[in-house]
């Protein structure tokens, strides 16, 4: 049991790239707690995609010791669609470490987590990373936090957490301005559960905050959004792998284990305690923006493609799925993720970790559609309703904020028209433009964000929230392959853009499904207006090539043979339709 006064709870906020999981690295060896032959990079991104991509997609936490006190570390990730676990790691921390890159200064989402945690009253130490680059301009860099973030600069460690320059003056500055941990060992117990993870040999290994209280082997648990009771089997401590202790007491963070087999058992956010008490306030629940089908590419396989993303749901909390059918895929489900990384990620999850080859629809929002004085919520094309009976149609906006140097101000103005987005406000900073935008998310989700980096040679950041829901002139185009409309490549656009985008799509699909043994057409068509439309030969396979000299009449017959069974062909035959067909539609707007 540790005292109150000897815990510091802190998450690292940072944008994406600043060196989050790198200082993490260096906090893991100076507290010798991981042994330094033993440490790799980005020793807390423990799964294989985090690796390969370099981000921080899950938050990991450890703990730490050092000069007598515990430091309870949550290590955070940067891209915009894992922000998610960023408000459940602060939730659970008094405090917080911003680091600012010194080459690229305050990015959007740098102020986006900033926020976040001044919301939530947490303290913050702001430190300056990559001081060893030296090719920065510190003019520069005093104007943006003190202008951006109204920090003073001279509040700011400068560090190098590749070399480990100045990272124990973080840690001495972590125990010395983050508050100790409040709450009242004495009370009933009470905790925060931040995220769980499933062990077939364990069951559900749920990790807490706890608040009040403390929680040993042998207690029974409440998780009071279900009801359900649990007698406790281990609880332990992260450091950083699991490490069984006998009790966990208030202030402390760590995991505890129930034989908890249900996967729905256990909601990260909820509360879980003792005895009827109030839950925890705070915990914003993620809202899925982005929505696809997934469905097995094997059909037999559809119950462990159901019991793979159970178990993913339990472990990422923004992941909302339920059942569809689709009439050319056969049985899947309906996934909201919160943008399309997110979406790649988990795709990317479901078919490594457990072996499943996965089709995914078109990914679409969700929007309002206005019929018979009805207000129907639609996430996916196949629901779309009657054109005739429609009164109007709602789609979502989001506000976004984008930082860039002013000499790209006319193309990302251009940019954001071109999104049929609109500029509400420009801030100048220094060399610097802070612009608030309002935009479809539609628009956003698929290319913009690339394009944003393209235009402004990697200079700019960008981060959005959602905003509200407001009337536009949308379609559904329907993709038809060889007189058979294809439900799972339909997709919704602005009706000035349908043209241009359909004639875009049916060419890609054209290249992408290739030539079959018999002639078929691929066209695009808003209900029953055929809009675009592209013809595919057949492959022509050479019957005359065993035939050298002879009669003219058997080669004609040959020929003749040859086209009734092209006919028949026709009439019977059935297009394949490859995994990237379903992703055509994502590149409409990259020329």
């Amino acid at each position: 049991m540790v005292n109150l006064d000897r815990i510091r709870n802190f998450s690292i906020i940072a944008h994406i790239d600043h060196g989050k999981s790198t200082l993490a690295d260096r906090f893991l060896e100076i507290t010798n707690t991981v042994n330094k032959e033993k440490i790799q990079e980005q020793f807390l991104d423990q799964m294989d995609l985090e690796r390969e991509k370099g981000i921080t997609i899950k938050s990991h936490p450890v703990r730490l010791e050092y000069k007598g006190y515990v430091l309870n570390l949550i290590d955070t990730p940067g891209h915009v669609d894992f922000s998610y676990e960023v408000s459940r790691a602060l939730r659970s921390c008094e405090g917080a470490v911003l680091l600012v890159d010194v080459t690229q200064g305050v990015q959007a989402q740098t102020l986006a987590n900033y926020l976040q945690a001044v919301n939530l009253n947490l303290k913050i130490v702001p430190v300056f990373n990559k001081v060893d680059l030296q090719n920065y301009n510190e003019e520069f860099l005093r104007k943006q936090v003190e202008d951006i973030l109204f920090i003073p600069f001279e509040e700011f460690e400068k560090i190098s957490a590749k070399t480990g320059y100045n990272v124990e003056k973080v840690l001495d500055r972590i125990i010395s301005d983050i508050p100790c941990p409040t709450g009242n060992i004495n009370y009933p117990f009470r905790a925060l559960v931040f995220d769980a993870v499933y062990s077939s040999y364990k069951g559900v290994i749920v990790y807490i905050r706890v608040f009040d209280g403390k929680i040993k082997k042998g207690d029974k648990v409440k998780f009071l959004s279900t009801g359900r009771v649990f007698e406790v089997e281990e609880v332990g401590v992260f450091k950083p792998f699991y490490k069984e202790v006998g009790v966990l007491s208030a202030g402390e963070v760590g995991y505890f284990c129930a034989s908890i087999k249900d996967l729905t058992e256990t909601r990260v956010g909820d509360t879980v305690a003792d005895s009827d008490v109030q839950p925890i306030s705070g915990f914003r629940e993620p809202k899925p923006m982005v929505f696809c089908g997934f469905y097995p590419a094997d059909g037999d396989e559809y119950s462990k493609l159901e019991d793979a993303i159970l178990k993913l749901k339990l472990n990422d909390s923004a992941l909302f799925f339920e059942k569809e059918k689709s009439m050319a895929l056969g049985y899947g489900f309906r996934c909201g993720f919160l943008g399309l990384l997110h979406m790649q990620i988990v795709q990317e999850r479901l078919e490594r970790h457990f072996g499943i080859t996965i089709i995914s629809t078109t990914p679409t929002v969700k929007y309002k559609i206005v019929f018979d004085s009805k207000e129907l919520e639609i996430d996916s094309p196949s629901l779309w309703p009657d054109n005739k009976k429609i009164d109007k149609i709602l789609e979502p906006y989001i506000k976004g904020k984008i930082i860039i140097p002013h000499e790209f101000l006319s193309e990302v103005m251009k940019l954001v028209q071109d999104k049929r987005g609109e500029i509400v406000h420009i801030e100048k900073v220094g060399n610097l433009l802070i612009i608030d935008i309002e935009a479809p998310l539609s628009e956003i989700i698929v290319d913009f964000f690339d394009k944003l980096k393209s235009y402004t040679k990697g200079f700019a950041s960008f981060d959005y929230e959602f905003l509200d829901y407001r009337q536009s002139d949308l379609v559904k185009v329907d993709i038809l392959v060889h007189n058979v409309k294809v439900d799972a490549l339909s997709f919704i656009i602005h009706r000035q853009k349908a043209y241009y985008a359909s004639r875009k799509i049916v060419q890609k699909l054209r290249e992408t499904i290739g030539k079959q043994l018999f002639e078929y057409k691929i066209q695009a068509a808003i209900g029953g207006k055929v809009i675009a439309s592209e013809a595919v030969k057949p492959f022509k396979k050479d019957v005359l090539a065993k035939c050298y000299g002879g009669d003219v009449t058997r080669k004609r017959k040959l020929l003749e043979k040859q086209k009734e069974g092209k006919k028949r062909m026709k009439t019977i035959g059935k297009v394949s339709i490859p995994q990237e067909a379903f992703w055509q539609v994502l590149s409409i707007g990259e020329e």
